[in-house]
């Protein structure tokens, strides 16, 4: 996750940090430099002295010593794993305002693939969703200029403009021989990260991402959905689909809303003394207890796997889909007073039962292919499948098993992995299209009627 936002650059699980952090004794190096490792840090500050030294004197054209630096910053976070970063002050100034909801660009979610943007996900009602970019999308040229050797903040800057101007994408996708060419129009984007509608009496509640306003937005949905059910609501689906995440807090919060106790995620840094947990506070369930089924795939990364890792880990509901992307590190924000900031890895997400989410993901209960054959990508589909990424200690890469469930009813063993041959082509605007969601109302209403059988 970087899956930066273009428009901003704040993706799912990012923590926040009032201040930078500052050397504790009292010289310019930390600690962990001192001693034995001192001369060689002194060796190696020398050997970047002389290299600045030889670009400001010889590069062929005049080179600023900020973007000398600005390089050097970004070079040596970009190098430790794919979401760590530095952010100029306009960044980072960029990233609150995107964790507002509202911001300007083509609303795309994307991550570095060897020099190429990948796309993670559109976001819904933006755009590039409009546009038909699909996860997996390979962006080699914004406005006829390769991305290649851009930093990705840098790749993604450009996409950036002022509302109501054109940028033009050329994007290389699996079974598209030739580069397929995007024009889209920059927005001011609000984005309405929370949607719902009652199919029967079942509600469905699609999140496509964790800003400031995604809790409020589920307890609105639930309630509208009440009501348009005359009180005979049975059930809820949680879409998380193609949810790329957002912040920490609304997971936690939104988790909550149907958690009246239990744990919703935990975190493990480099020291113990900064390891954090959540559990839920002792709350109403927002629900009052309804049957839930979660959809999750590939493009479903950190803020949505904790929400679908906690209430799975809880016996709260059953996941269903396939494999989420894996997106399992937390990012802590340092500005840098007047600077801008590092947004630096600094902790691994854990569920409640201690599943790392890193490089692994969310395994479903009951797993569903959104197509009966889908194609490959160019790019990496999971977390896993990219260049220097944070590893889970003294674990693999393997996706763990789910945790049995307390109730699995009899129907999950009857539902389908892949479609029939005859199913429609999938059209977002007629829910019939879409199999996951029609297996995932097999399968809540499967729990309903098993509840209603016990109850007798």
């Amino acid at each position: 996750m970087k899956m930066t936002k273009i428009g901003i650059a704040l993706l799912a699980g990012t923590s926040f940090a009032a201040g930078c952090a500052v050397a504790s004794n009292g010289g310019m190096f930390p600690a962990a430099a001192q001693g034995t490792n001192q001369k060689q840090t002194y060796q190696m500050l020398t050997l970047f002295s002389t290299v600045l030294d030889r670009v400001r004197a010889d590069y062929v054209e005049p080179v600023s010593d900020r973007t000398l630096i600005d390089n050097a910053l970004n070079g040596m976070l970009t190098g430790l794993d794919p979401h760590s970063a530095y952010m100029t002050d306009q960044q980072w100034h960029d990233m609150q305002t995107e964790t507002s909801g509202k911001f300007g660009g083509i609303g795309l979610e994307v991550t570095d693939n060897a020099g190429l943007l990948q796309v993670i996900s559109p976001i819904d009602g933006t755009p590039a969703a409009a546009a038909g970019l699909l996860p997996g999308d390979l962006i080699t040229a914004v406005n006829g200029k390769t991305v290649e050797g851009l930093s990705l903040n840098d790749a993604v800057s450009e996409m950036r403009g002022p509302p109501n101007t054109e940028v033009h994408l050329i994007v290389k996708r699996q079974g598209v021989t030739n580069p397929i060419t995007v024009a889209l129009t920059r927005q001011i984007i609000h984005v309405e990260t929370v949607k719902s509608r009652l199919i029967n009496d079942i509600g469905v509640i699609r999140i496509s991402e964790f800003t400031e306003r995604t809790d409020p937005g589920v307890r609105e949905a639930i309630n509208s959905l009440r009501a348009q059910a005359g009180g005979h609501l049975r059930g809820l689906i949680l879409d998380l689909r193609n949810d790329p995440g957002g912040l920490l807090d609304q997971a936690i919060a939104v988790s909550n809303d149907f958690l009246p106790s239990g744990g919703i995620v935990s975190t493990r840094g480099r020291h113990s003394d900064d390891d954090q947990s959540w559990s839920a506070k002792p709350t109403e369930d927002v629900s009052g207890g309804l049957p839930i089924v979660i959809l999750t795939n590939n493009g479903s990364a950190s803020a949505s796997e904790i929400v679908a890792g906690a209430l799975q880990d809880n016996h709260r509901a059953l996941v269903l889909g396939t494999q989420s992307f894996g997106k399992g590190s937390v990012q802590t924000i340092f500005p840098l007073a007047g600077n801008g900031a590092v947004r630096l890895t600094t902790a691994r997400y854990y569920t409640p039962s201690g599943r790392s989410i890193q490089g692994v993901g969310i395994t479903p209960n009951v797993v569903v292919q959104e197509t009966r054959t889908p194609e490959p990508h160019f790019a990496p589909e999971h977390e896993a499948d990219l260049q220097h990424i944070l590893s889970v200690p003294g674990s693999s890469t393997k996706p763990a098993p789910a945790p049995p469930p307390a109730v699995l009813p009899e129907a999950a063993g009857q539902i389908p992995r892949l479609p029939p041959e005859n199913w429609p082509k999938f059209d977002p605007k007629k829910p019939a299209t879409d199999f996951q969601l029609q297996q995932g109302l097999v399968l809540v209403r499967a729990i309903v009627a098993g509840s209603k059988a016990a109850s007798r």
